[in-house]
C-alpha cells in the first residue's frame, strides 16, 4: 500500500510539473528588454518571475514543481541579463 501511495504521489507531481512547464512555453518571447537599459532588464525579470509564480501557484507544495520553478527562474533571469547586455 505504501509503495502505491508513493507512486501515485510521484505520478501526480510529474503531471502537475508537466502542466506548469507547458503553460510557460514561450514566456521569454513576450518580454521586451532594451539592451544597455538595466531598468528594462529588471522589469522583464520581475514580469517573468511573477508569471512563473502565478502559473505554479496552484501546485504549491509539490517539490518537483518548486524545484522546476527555481531552475526556470534562474534560466530566464540569466537569459534576460544576457539580452540586456549592450
Amino acid at each position: 500500500m505504501l509503495e502505491t501511495d508513493g507512486l501515485n504521489k510521484l505520478t501526480r507531481q510529474l503531471q502537475e510539473a508537466s502542466r506548469v512547464f507547458k503553460s510557460l512555453g514561450g514566456e521569454l518571447a513576450h518580454v521586451t528588454v532594451v539592451p544597455g537599459d538595466q531598468d528594462s532588464v529588471q522589469a522583464a525579470i520581475r514580469q517573468v518571475e511573477t508569471s512563473i509564480d502565478q502559473k505554479a501557484a496552484p501546485f504549491q507544495g509539490n517539490e518537483l514543481v518548486e524545484s522546476m520553478v527555481k531552475q526556470l527562474k534562474k534560466r530566464y533571469r540569466d537569459e534576460l541579463i544576457r539580452r540586456g547586455q549592450a
